[in-house]
């Protein structure tokens, strides 16, 4: 596309974002998506639409352009997914079936690796092909075809400059910028709009984004063709609806009972990983050495520890080389935005209010059934009750045959 500046209706993408604000549509039944899509969003588990799902689906699976302002999270993540995957439920056959149909860009190979699996889940019953790529190596995915490429826009620029003259993405019909503020602070700017020149003037542009700085707004308004406007407060992600969360409390005697309650309870609750909380960094020190004595791998990380260290140690959960990770509530947020997938989060101490409950447990992994268990000695009582109360939840005691809580 040579010029950056296509018609603009009345309602740019400088407009309020509330304007275009489209009508909430709380059912996947009535987004008119395909039944095999349908059938992956409901095996992994989401049964009720996300407040970005009930607004933004519906629109963008018609083809509008859409500037989504919102947090990086599962409902973010799980809007491209599900978005990408509807519009190429009807792709055509022949060449233009064996192209890029969408181009994901994102900040990272990591966040790109990321997005890829929840298309892999969600379209697991659909015949799309996808591809998160990294490295020149990586050629053949957009050489070869592949329904949805992913990648940062450098790597992506990098491979389409090696496949010219090939019109590597003449078949572009989506093209998606995911955390698009976070791209343009690491200087992505330049491969972003050398990515969008190679495109067809009548491909869809549909970014998120959780500000919206003066370069982000400038790329809107130069590129989208009357978007819909839809901004999720970030206190929407964290929510105890729509997950397949439950709850439960494990009685215990006194504080230096938690220890053995702990060890033995996760081989009881049969879990892949769990995530464990303290309410301070001493606390979590402590307990990851006892627990290491006692030879289970457990992967700890607080706020004292830098940046990088807390990179390496979500990194090294992630990846699965320990099945436990304990941490601090500080920490819950970072953990969340690295889209962690873990079926089981144990609070080992209660948190402090009944705020911060939330903070723990609330907007994690929805395609998974999940359990939350509170450690609770006497005297605790009340703070479970206000939790129950703050967060209007149930949360029961744990039942002496918990084995097959996963499997509820």
């Amino acid at each position: 596309m040579d010029d950056f500046h296509r018609d603009l209706g009345k309602e740019g993408a400088e407009g309020d974002p509330e304007a275009n604000r489209e009508s909430v549509v709380d059912n996947f039944d009535d987004m008119g998506l395909c039944e095999d899509l349908l059938r992956g969003i409901l095996t992994y588990g989401i049964e009720k639409p996300f407040p970005l799902h009930q607004q933004a689906i519906l629109p963008c699976c018609q083809g509008r352009d859409a500037s989504l302002q919102v947090q990086a999270g599962t409902q973010a993540t799980t809007t491209v997914a599900i978005v990408t995957l509807q519009q190429l439920a009807t792709k055509t056959a022949g060449a233009e079936a064996k192209s890029c149909r969408a181009l994901v860009l994102t900040k990272s190979r990591e966040t790109a690796q990321q997005v890829h699996y929840y298309v892999n889940y969600l379209g697991a019953y659909m015949s799309v092909t996808s591809q998160a790529i990294a490295y020149v190596s990586d050629m053949a995915a957009l050489e070869n075809g592949n329904d949805i490429v992913l990648g940062t826009p450098d790597s992506v620029n990098s491979i389409v400059n090696q496949l010219l003259p090939l019109n590597t993405l003449s078949g572009v019909k989506t093209l998606v910028l995911y955390e698009a503020d976070e791209m343009f602070t690491r200087g992505f700017k330049d491969h972003i709009y050398d990515i969008f020149k190679r495109m067809p003037a009548q491909a869809q542009v549909i970014l998120l984004s959780a500000t919206m700085p003066m370069d982000v707004l400038q790329f809107t308004s130069r590129v989208m063709r009357e978007p819909v406007n839809v901004m999720v407060k970030a206190e929407e992600d964290m929510s105890l609806e729509g997950n397949k969360l439950k709850q439960f409390y494990a009685k215990v005697e006194r504080e230096e009972h938690k220890l053995d309650a702990l060890c033995d309870l996760l081989p009881l609750l049969n879990t892949t990983q769990a995530v464990v909380f303290c309410n301070t960094p001493r606390k979590l020190d402590w307990l990851a050495e006892c627990m290491t004595a006692r030879g289970i791998t457990v992967s700890a990380t607080h706020q004292d520890m830098s940046q990088e260290e807390r990179d390496l140690t979500l990194q090294e959960f992630r990846s699965g080389s320990s099945r436990v990770l304990i941490t601090t509530e500080q920490l819950a947020r970072e953990i969340r935005q690295s889209r962690i997938s873990c079926p089981t989060i144990i609070n080992y101490d209660l948190p402090s209010n009944p705020e911060n409950y939330i903070t723990r447990v609330g907007g994690s992994d929805v395609l998974r059934r999940r359990i939350a268990v509170n450690l609770m000695v006497k005297g605790e009582e009340r703070m479970l009750r206000d939790i129950e109360q703050k967060h209007n939840t149930q949360i029961d005691e744990i039942p002496m045959n918990v084995q097959g809580l996963m499997s509820m």
